[in-house]
């Protein structure tokens, strides 16, 4: 596809303006170009054709299957759009709040609050803030207000443990905020290894940061002991939220012993998610970490809703004002539409899916912890790889042709040639069924013609990029 500056030909126009009836402007020459801008010399039509080509490239959840594992990917009801549209909520301001304008905008604050209220029943969290800006925003708030109720103790921590199988932001949170990381491997079950767990904790262990499910789509059976040991040497747990799909009103992690969490609502709550939209990771805590949440807060007092203070223990701001604030708009919508069987509905229809999906395949690609999962399941090409040469990166690619996007490959790193997938709630049987036709139709063309992989995909503008040199050597202008 040709880009604007391809289509450019000189002297052609999209608009003709009149010529000005007012005098320019004697600019200071510091804020002149010494050059003409290198602009695209096109017409409306050509512009408006490259626009709409592009916008049809674009692989969205609302044109195709979305199997992206470890991170929910799915359809974003309209109606939180038009929710969110309204203009009460578009155009509500912060500055009401720097003018201590309340009154105008107790719509805006009431929806924070029953946001906060909600999140808190649905998790069995004391308390919740809206302001971090997505999960890895939120896992960093988290960690704030472990390591901030440490140092008020007086506690001398410098420890955080992870399992193997964390998603990457875990170890890297803890390590910004300054706690050295003790991996923990996982055992024959895919769980995180108990005996190496209980050799690592100590007084100086700070937190200990799970998904749950894991990574591998397994719910950890000894999730409760884990916390209870933890808490013994006056440990956090940490929930990271990036799963809640999986359990999402039938478990609350805050009733299974974690201390703190975040929530992806760009995704167990079914807001636009990637280039489709901002995040917003809310942090929930129980009510001892309650003092050092960061500010702002809402409260409803004396009949209405207000800032309150949140005093002199708070970790201050981690973002401005409350966050990418009509993202949380369409998140409380999503829960008032479904309710407590909705939700509840949600995460059993996940797990129903990815466990159909795993019977499914299993005769036709290695499934290294062959057990029922949750809303995931994490199947291995490494048999195709060691007999055809065909690695999981061949069949994600063959995939694209068809329409649908790949799962995650090489990932959880604790597999080799992993394929994680994750169909969520939102598919219906056909479109699953037809993803996994074209994933047992890969199989079987692994053994046949194994080079048709290789040269996959055929059909789209960019087949296979040398990726490591485009990150090496990045070039976005078109000279």
């Amino acid at each position: 596809m040709k880009s604007l500056f391809e289509l450019s030909r000189e002297g052609r126009r999209g608009v003709r303006l009149p010529k000005f009836d007012v005098k320019k402007a004697d600019l200071d020459k510091k804020f002149k170009r010494d050059s003409d801008a290198k602009l695209p010399e096109v017409s409306e039509l050509d512009t408006v054709r490259h626009f709409t080509r592009l916008s049809e490239l674009n692989f969205s959840i609302d044109k195709n299957f979305y199997p992206l594992g470890s991170c929910t990917m799915k359809y974003n009801p309209k109606i939180e759009e038009k929710v969110a549209s309204l203009e009460g909520f578009l155009y509500s301001h912060p500055a009401h709040i720097l003018n201590n304008n309340i009154e105008s905008i107790q719509g805006s604050l009431e929806s924070i609050y029953k946001t906060q209220k909600l999140l808190c029943e649905i998790t069995g969290m004391d308390d919740f803030t809206l302001s971090p800006q997505a999960g890895a925003h939120g896992e960093m708030t988290g960690i704030m207000l472990i390591d901030a109720y440490h140092k008020e103790k007086g506690n001398k921590k410098r420890f955080v443990i992870v399992p193997d199988s964390s998603h990457g932001t875990n170890p890297a949170t803890a390590s910004m905020v300054g706690y050295e990381v003790i991996t923990i491997k996982s055992d024959e079950n895919g769980v995180m290894n108990m005996e190496e767990f209980k050799k690592a904790m100590s007084d100086e262990v700070a937190a200990v940061m799970l998904t749950v499910p894991n990574t591998l789509g397994i719910f950890n059976p000894y999730i409760k002991e884990i916390c209870d040991i933890a808490h013994s040497y006056d440990a956090l747990m940490y929930y990271d939220g990036a799963n809640l799909n999986a359990i999402l009103g039938v478990v609350r992690p805050g009733d299974l012993g974690f201390d703190v969490m975040h929530i992806n609502l760009h995704k167990t709550f079914a807001t636009p998610h990637g280039g489709g939209g901002p995040g917003c990771g809310p942090v929930g805590v129980k009510e001892y970490l309650k003092p050092f949440m960061p500010k702002p807060q809402v409260e409803f007092k004396d009949g209405k809703y207000a800032l309150k203070d949140a005093g002199e223990k708070t970790i201050g701001r981690v973002s401005f004002y409350f966050g990418n604030y009509l993202v949380a708009i369409k998140a409380l919508t999503y829960m008032l539409i479904l309710g407590k069987e909705g939700l509840e509905n949600v995460s059993k229809k996940a797990v129903l899916n990815a466990n159909y999906i795993r019977v499914k395949l299993k005769d036709f690609y290695d499934l290294p912890y062959d057990r029922t999962c949750m809303h995931e399941v994490v199947f291995s090409a490494k048999s195709l790889q060691k007999e055809y040469g065909v690695k999981a990166l061949d069949v994600a690619k063959y995939l694209l042709d068809f329409g649908l996007h790949a799962p995650t490959v090489y990932f959880p790193l604790i597999v080799k040639e992993a394929m994680m997938i994750e169909p969520t709630e939102t598919e219906s049987k056909e479109s699953i069924d037809e993803f996994c036709d074209k994933m047992i139709e890969a199989a079987k063309l692994a053994k046949t013609n194994p080079e048709a992989l290789k040269e996959a995909p055929k059909n789209l503008p960019i087949s296979r990029p040398d990726e490591t040199k485009a990150a090496r050597e990045l070039d976005i202008c078109d000279k």
